[in-house]
This record gives structure tokens, C-alpha cells and sequence, in this order.
């Protein structure tokens, strides 16, 4: 019965090198959203200024640094280890999941190779992050809304602070209402965010501003909503108006 209600264990690897400190604190918050982060290790060679940063929060959060000094230039050696303590990491079976943190695309295929043995990947890393290896994780959070500048007191702040505007997320949201067959048009707002966890790995509200998804749907303008059933919200597209129609009035 323990074993069942056991929190989810996660193998958390930074890459240093590509990866600020800034984020740490937020980082293990939000790996505490969905599980527990067994395992702590960052990668890089520790002996640069570059990375004197780090090596300030790596005991605040037990995390276990991986030396790797670069012998040779244009060579990432941690890079390598990361890859190899991954798959060993894998293989004891002890772990439900991997985070891996970087905004280097060349963890693309240990992303798909751990998802491909049936572990969860969850992916940070900036908003620069190429596609492929966003792609490759369950679920990809943007490391700037993890910075502290990120956290916001109203959504007023929030929507100044925004990376994208809500308006950005219209097509995101249509395409994933789109893809819920109902007679009338209206769906579950949990329901959309379940798939627009499925179209899109990196969405996420905080990008736009907001912490609520709910938050974000009414900021858009574009969606009707209804939660008259109490605390349920549904949404809708809202109905296009023919625009010849207020001409031929005027004519």
C-alpha cells in the first residue's frame, strides 16, 4: 500500500553550462508540482568563474556536482556524462521520470531514448531551446517563468510582464477546441488544458502572463464562457460575425 502512494521519483540533471542559477529556486518548486527529485546532479567544469554562480546554491539544494574539466576545446565532456548517468540512472529502475535541464538540443535523442524505455521527461530550458528538443519531453517549461522577475503579485503585472500576448495563444486554443467533438461547441476548461498538454509540450499560461489558465482564456477575448454549473468552467469559441454584413446596412 506504501509503495502505491509513494511520490513519483525524478532523476533531475543540469547542465551547467547552459543553464543560469537564477532558476534554481523555482526550478525544484516546480519539479514538486509532480513528483520528488530523488536524485540531484549538475554537470560543467566548476573551476571557471563562469560557473562560480552555481557552485553558491548548490548546497542550499543538495545538489550533487559532476566535475568535468575541459581538457579540449569545442569538447562538452559533461555533456557526455549526462548522457552516460541518464541511461545508467535508466537502468537500475529505480525512477519513474528524468528532468533534464539545458537549452541544448543535443539531449534530443536521450529525451526520445528515455521516453522510448517508458520514462517521463520533463524538459527546462529557455524559450531559445530548439524545437526538436522541446518536442522530445512529455512537457517542456520555459526557464524564465521560473526566475523570480517571472512571479507575479496581480495579473495586471502579469500581463505586462508577458513574454508572448494572450493573443498569441488564440490558435493554440482553437486547434485543441477544435479537436473535442461536441454538439454545441462548449468543453471542460480541464479537458483543454489536458490537450493542449498533448499538442504542445512547452505551453504554459506563464508565458503569456498569466498563472491561471483560466486567466489567460478570458484575457484573449476570443472564447465565450460559461460556469453556471458552479465551480465548472466550460469555453467556447465565440461566433464569427460576417463582416459584409454592417456594408449592406449602411448601403
Amino acid at each position: 500500500m506504501a509503495e502505491d502512494t509513494r511520490p513519483r521519483r525524478f532523476a533531475v540533471l543540469i547542465d551547467a553550462d547552459n543553464t543560469s542559477s537564477r532558476i534554481v529556486d523555482g526550478l525544484f518548486e516546480e519539479i514538486a508540482r509532480f513528483g520528488e527529485p530523488s536524485v540531484r546532479r549538475i554537470y560543467g567544469d566548476f573551476s571557471s568563474p563562469r560557473l562560480k554562480s552555481w557552485t553558491e546554491v548548490l548546497q542550499r539544494h543538495a545538489i550533487d556536482p559532476y566535475q568535468q574539466f575541459a581538457y579540449t576545446s569545442g569538447k562538452n565532456a559533461s555533456d557526455i556524462a549526462l548522457v552516460i548517468d541518464a541511461m545508467d540512472l535508466l537502468h537500475s529502475g529505480r525512477f519513474d521520470g528524468f528532468c533534464l535541464v539545458s537549452s541544448d538540443s543535443d539531449f534530443t535523442r536521450l529525451a526520445s531514448r528515455l521516453r522510448e524505455e517508458g520514462a517521463d521527461v520533463y524538459g527546462f530550458g529557455a524559450q531559445k531551446t530548439p524545437e526538436s528538443f522541446r518536442q522530445a519531453c512529455r512537457r517542456f517549461i520555459y526557464t524564465e517563468n521560473l526566475v523570480p522577475e517571472a512571479a507575479t503579485t496581480t495579473e495586471q503585472e502579469g500581463a505586462r510582464r508577458a513574454l508572448q500576448p494572450p493573443s498569441a495563444v488564440v490558435p493554440l486554443l482553437a486547434r485543441a477546441i477544435e479537436q473535442m467533438e461536441t454538439e454545441d461547441g462548449w468543453v471542460g476548461l480541464g479537458a483543454v488544458g489536458q490537450r493542449l498538454a498533448a499538442i504542445a509540450s512547452d505551453f504554459d499560461p506563464r508565458t503569456y502572463g498569466y498563472r491561471k489558465l483560466s486567466d489567460l482564456v478570458r484575457n484573449t477575448g476570443a472564447f465565450e464562457i460559461d460556469q453556471s454549473s458552479g465551480r465548472f468552467l466550460r469555453i467556447r469559441a465565440k461566433p464569427v460575425r460576417p463582416a459584409s454584413s454592417s456594408r449592406r446596412s449602411r448601403a
